[in-house]
């Protein structure tokens, strides 16, 4: 059986920076010319004296869900910014970390 990955063809990528995350979001295609999603979180862990590792966390979001999945996301997100803390400057952070990259189907790079 040859490689999973082979198979599934990035078309698009999306990466943002959070200090020591970085979250990737790729749409991704199958054989049958359809595409979904996925969302990676990857996390730099160091350990002394050997290096830096990554810990990867990974959604795989199919067509179907996308209305519902966005949906709930923002009204996640709505709940904390209107009711839980209304009062806090969340654009702060807009212009802290300018880390956001897009690439139109290039791979990438995990170890970033």
């Amino acid at each position: 059986m040859e490689n999973y990955n082979r198979d599934r063809e990035e078309v698009y990528t999306k990466k943002i920076r959070a200090g020591k995350r970085t979250y990737f979001f790729d749409i991704r295609s199958t054989r049958g010319n359809d595409y979904y999603i996925t969302i990676t979180e990857s996390k730099r862990r160091q350990f002394p004296g050997e290096g830096k590792e990554y810990e990867k966390h990974k959604i795989f979001l199919y067509k179907e869900d996308f209305n519902k999945f966005l949906s709930t996301l923002n009204d996640t997100i709505n709940q904390v910014k209107e009711e839980l803390m209304p009062d806090y400057n969340y654009e702060e952070f807009d212009n802290r970390d300018r880390g956001d990259d897009s690439n139109g189907g290039g791979s990438s790079n995990w170890a970033e």
